[in-house]
């Protein structure tokens, strides 16, 4: 059910995708050694959750301060990479899996790279 009170970054589609991957990390981390609860589980949820916030966080506001969410987004998206690397390394996840994350990730950094070169490119041209 759509909610009736809609918010504009919920149009942009990175942020749309940064909250799926964030829902698909949440079920890949379920699969881990129950040690990992407070550590690698909850620092690669934490990071994959981070990015669709810091998005949402950054939009209303001024184009400097989106570009530094967006930064801060993007850092959590390399952290993502890091998590799902160790998790293959300690075998939580096979090659497949963690291969999606970086495909997913990847993505995500274009994109978010590409809006922050949109907004400083129409700065650009508005504060020559």
């Amino acid at each position: 059910m759509k909610s009736s009170y809609h918010f504009k970054f919920e149009d942009l589609l990175v942020y749309q995708k940064a909250m799926d991957f964030g829902e698909e990390v949440d079920e890949l981390v379920k699969n881990f050694p129950n040690h990992e609860l407070y550590a690698l589980s909850s620092q690669f949820r934490r990071a994959a959750d981070s990015i669709a916030l810091n998005l949402a966080e950054g939009y209303p506001g001024s184009d400097a301060q989106f570009i530094k969410h967006i930064n801060h987004a993007i850092y959590s998206s390399n952290e993502c990479v890091s998590c799902s690397t160790k998790a293959k390394r300690r075998s939580y996840i096979n090659f497949e899996q963690d291969e999606k994350n970086r495909e997913q990730i990847s993505e995500l950094t274009k994109m978010m790279t590409s809006l922050r070169k949109t907004i400083l490119e129409r700065n650009a041209k508005t504060n020559p």
